[in-house]
This record gives C-alpha cells, sequence and structure tokens, in this order.
C-alpha cells in the first residue's frame, strides 16, 4: 500500500487523460508489464455471486480489524457463464455490533484507484465519524491492484507521465501527440484483449452491485470521491432501490454526449481557479524565512511560472533523477499535480526555486521521475477511452489546443488535446447513462469552490441533473476532495451527520474556508 503523498501522480494522471484522480488516496496498482492478462483469466462459472471467504489482510498503519477477499464476476456480463474476473474486496465490519446500521462503500476515484488502499488509509476514521453504524467496504476496481490485471504492453517512454498525458511541444505543434496516441491506441488493441474492453464504468457499477449481492445487502450507503462520485452516480441511476445514505464528493460535470473528455477540457479553467491559492501562499512574507518566497506580490507568481517553464522548454535542466529532465512540460505537470492540496504547495515551490538557481540541481516530485506501470496506464486509457466515442479530426485537435494555449497558458492546450481516444478501435460496449432525477432523494454532495480536477462550475451540472434528489454542500476551500481531507470542519460535520443520522439540510448550503 502507498500514501496519498506518495500517489499524487496517478492522481493527476487519471485527473488530465480522464477525469479527476482520486480525493483521499490514490494508489497506483502493483506492476503489471507485458503481455495481456487475459490467460489469467478464472475459468467459467455460474453466474450468481460467488460467496466472499474473508481473511485477515491488515497493514501496517491501517485497521487492525481489516480483512480481504476475492470476489468474481463475469467478465462480460452480456456472457453471465463466461469467463471472470478477479476483484479484490476488503471490509472493515463495525466494532459496535449494536449501532451497526448497514454498509458503508467507499467507491475510489481515478480511474485507476484502489478501494483497498482507500479503506486501509480512511477505514479506521470513518468508523470513528460514524460511530461504527457501518461495516466499511470496498473493491480494487478491475484492472487495478489487487483485481485482474489489464495491459497494453506499452514502451516505457510511452507511460512517462508527461508523454503519456498529451503535452503539446513548446510551439504548440501537437505532431508527436497524434503519433504517440495512435501508437498507444493500436498496442491497446493489440494487447489488451476483453480485459481491457472491459474496463468501464457501466461494468464497475454492475461489479459493485454483485459486490453487494455477495455481502447480503439490500442497500448501500456510499461515499464516493472524485471519478468515484461519477460511478456512485451512475449507479445511483440504475439501482436506485439499492442506495441508502449517498454521498458524493468531488463531482465532474456527467454530461453523457462527453463525460471523460468533458471532465478534462473543464481542467483548464479549472488549474486558472485554483492557482491563485499557490500564489498567495507563495508571496505570502511567512515563506520568508522557510526560504520558499517567490515573489513579493501574489500576482507576480503566474508569470514567473510561466516564464520559467518557457525557458525550461529551450533549456531543459538535469535533475538529481539521472535522464529525466526538468522541461517546461514537466514543470507544468508538477504545478497541476501540487494544486490538488495545500500540503504540496512546500514542494513545488522548492522546484520553482530550484529549477531558476543555475547552481542548484531540481528534485522531481515522486510520479515525475519515473514512468507509470503498464497496468495503471491500461486502466486509465482504458475506461476512458472505452466508455464514450471521441472525435476523431486531427484538424478539429489542432485548432482546439491553438485557442485553448491562448486562453489557458498554465495548461498550454493540454485539456484541449489528442488522446489515444481519438483512435480507439472499439466502440463503447454501453450508452453513457444519463443522471436524472427520478429516484429517491437521499443524495448528498459536497464540493470545494476552487477544485482544479472537478471544478465546481461542473459539479453544479451533476447537481443540475439530480434535481431535488440531492443537496449540495459548498465548500470555500481549494484542492481536490473535501471530506476528511481539508480539515473543514463545517462541511465534514454535514457529511458526518447525514450518514449517521440521514439529516440533510433543507437546502444547498456553504461552509466557509
Amino acid at each position: 500500500m502507498t500514501t496519498h503523498r506518495a500517489s499524487t501522480a496517478l492522481a493527476a494522471l487519471s485527473a488530465a487523460v480522464a477525469v479527476a484522480a482520486l480525493a483521499g488516496a490514490v494508489t497506483p496498482s502493483a506492476r503489471a508489464d507485458g503481455p495481456s492478462a487475459m490467460a489469467s483469466l478464472p475459468a467459467p462459472a455460474p453466474s450468481a455471486p460467488s460467496a466472499l471467504d474473508w481473511k485477515p489482510c491488515a497493514v501496517a498503519k491501517g485497521p487492525a480489524a481489516q480483512e480481504c477477499a476475492e470476489l468474481f464476476v463475469p467478465l462480460d456480463y452480456r456472457d453471465p457463464d463466461g469467463p471472470r474476473v478477479r476483484l479484490a474486496v476488503t471490509r472493515v465490519r463495525s466494532d459496535r455490533p449494536g449501532e451497526r446500521r448497514g454498509t458503508l462503500l467507499v467507491i475510489p476515484g481515478g480511474p485507476g484507484s484502489s478501494g483497498v488502499a482507500l479503506v486501509t488509509e480512511k477505514g479506521e476514521r470513518l468508523q470513528r465519524e460514524t460511530g461504527g453504524r457501518y461495516d466499511v467496504v470496498s473493491l480494487d476496481p478491475r484492472g487495478v491492484g489487487g483485481s485482474t490485471k489489464a495491459s497494453c504492453g506499452l514502451a516505457a517512454e510511452d507511460r512517462d507521465l508527461v508523454h503519456l498525458r498529451s503535452w503539446p511541444a513548446a510551439d504548440g505543434s501537437i505532431t508527436e501527440n497524434v503519433a504517440r496516441s495512435r501508437r498507444t491506441a493500436e498496442a491497446c488493441a493489440r494487447n489488451g484483449g476483453a480485459m481491457l474492453r472491459s474496463l468501464t464504468t457501466a461494468n464497475e457499477v454492475r461489479d459493485i452491485d454483485r459486490f453487494r449481492q455477495a455481502l447480503g445487502e439490500e442497500k448501500l450507503s456510499a461515499w464516493g470521491s472524485s471519478y468515484g462520485t461519477y460511478v456512485g452516480a451512475v449507479y445511483a441511476q440504475k439501482y436506485p432501490r439499492h442506495t441508502d445514505r449517498w454521498v458524493l464528493d468531488s463531482s465532474g460535470d456527467p454530461d453523457p454526449s462527453r463525460v471523460n473528455r468533458g471532465w478534462m477540457q473543464n481542467m483548464a479553467r479549472a488549474v486558472d481557479d485554483r492557482f491563485p491559492d499557490f500564489a498567495s501562499w507563495a508571496a505570502d512574507p511567512a515563506r520568508e524565512a522557510e526560504g520558499l518566497r517567490l515573489a513579493r506580490e501574489a500576482r507576480d507568481v503566474r508569470p514567473l511560472v510561466l516564464h520559467l517553464a518557457a525557458r525550461l522548454d529551450r533549456e531543459p535542466r538535469e535533475t538529481t533523477t539521472p535522464g529525466v529532465p526538468l522541461t517546461g512540460n514537466r514543470l507544468r505537470q508538477a504545478v497541476q499535480m501540487a494544486l490538488y492540496s495545500d500540503n504540496a504547495f512546500p514542494r513545488l515551490a522548492e522546484l520553482i526555486r530550484a529549477a531558476g538557481a543555475p547552481a542548484a540541481e531540481p528534485v522531481l516530485p515522486p510520479g515525475l521521475d519515473r514512468p507509470l506501470s503498464d497496468q495503471d496506464a491500461a486502466v486509465t486509457i482504458g475506461v476512458v477511452c472505452n466508455d464514450v466515442r471521441w472525435p476523431a479530426s486531427v484538424p478539429d485537435y489542432r485548432r482546439a489546443v491553438a485557442i485553448d494555449r491562448v486562453k489557458h497558458p498554465l495548461t498550454a492546450g493540454l485539456p484541449a488535446n489528442i488522446t489515444p481516444c481519438a483512435f480507439w478501435k472499439d466502440t463503447p460496449a454501453d450508452r453513457p447513462t444519463r443522471i436524472t432525477d427520478e429516484g429517491p432523494s437521499n443524495i448528498l454532495m459536497i464540493q470545494g469552490l476552487r477544485d482544479p480536477s472537478t471544478p465546481y462550475f461542473g459539479a453544479l451540472k451533476m447537481r443540475e441533473a439530480f434535481g431535488d434528489r440531492a443537496r449540495l454542500v459548498t465548500v470555500d476551500h481549494g484542492g481536490h476532495g473535501v471530506y476528511l481531507g481539508n480539515g473543514n470542519a463545517c462541511g465534514d460535520r454535514a457529511v458526518t451527520r447525514f450518514l449517521t443520522t440521514g439529516e440533510r439540510p433543507g437546502r444547498d448550503t456553504y461552509c466557509a474556508g
């Protein structure tokens, strides 16, 4: 298991290539380079949910009572008695049986985050917050962590974060992005097989319902974060009678015509909205004693970063990681990653100071110093490209990038750029789900005002789609993820109250920072 700090890179990848990454923990899977994992798929079995054989699996700093099991589900739900996929599942049972009222599902973000790791990180606190009213459970989605692996067989260079993400060239050209996206799509088609094709939001929702059945629960409560809010929203739309108390933390725009593509494009404005928080921090006189003050005025931080990135485009700097230079795009990537949490601001300021000092040797943040595993890359690409058909016109992407670079120089055209999805070989197996106001009024949304990944203006679209089914708690907060993640007592109280008593605000409410 890795910590939240060590896993920021995958969060950033998931956010820009796909959605947002996670709020809370996003944990890279175990390395799975090589050919398709289809050979390891379990043999066919009856389509009924398998029994769960729980075994202790506690790890250091995790819940002492954490248990793990394996759940086998159909690879293809259209062939329910065909090959199966193994899902790693986990639970921490209520330590107060007399207070227990049900099961709380933790839905991880990503795509690509581990639910097992998230329960390891947050399970004990969730139990404390909710007074033992729930068994806390989660799963590793297909392809992630301990579940059946996925692979595209990508070369290490194509799994480098600043290559897998389509950062345009220094002059705005996307020629290399087009070639890399085509090469990646072809590798996934050649090596991914049925396992890769099965990586979809629709299948994760089906898998969750199989998990519910295996647990013997008529209803689940849930806390979904980042991409997990979309999974949770689709589940609430598909299986409304199986939802109890439903919390969606840091939501994206659920527009079914765009889905992941819309989330990616929204990030340009989202980063612009969030960056002033870092600028204010970096210009604060309190940074002087720490050696991290970047400018005398907050308004000067943004041009400083843009100028430095442009200089690194021309003259990359050697770093403490041999063979991995600090380029303009690697700095831009580091900025995006740091905006997820105020806790990352010092590391970013150190990188910026070192990048501008000729005698210094910059230290790259985790995730920018080595390629992602093939498994992590495959999961993110697979879900993003399998969920919805993406436009294929290269000239249209080229024009969109040129416009976006002018409007949003901090992201330099990335959110509008081409991805492997433009050349994807398979058509979506399911139509994206339209979120509606039809269903029980049992959803509580919580959202930060300045989220660099799932921006507030996108979350309002989710809120609008749910209508009277939901209430929204808006928190004056910068960063990604709110509940139990940023220290806002007002927001935490609203969610905890709902989970423990069922009480929601009568109308949408606001929590000051």
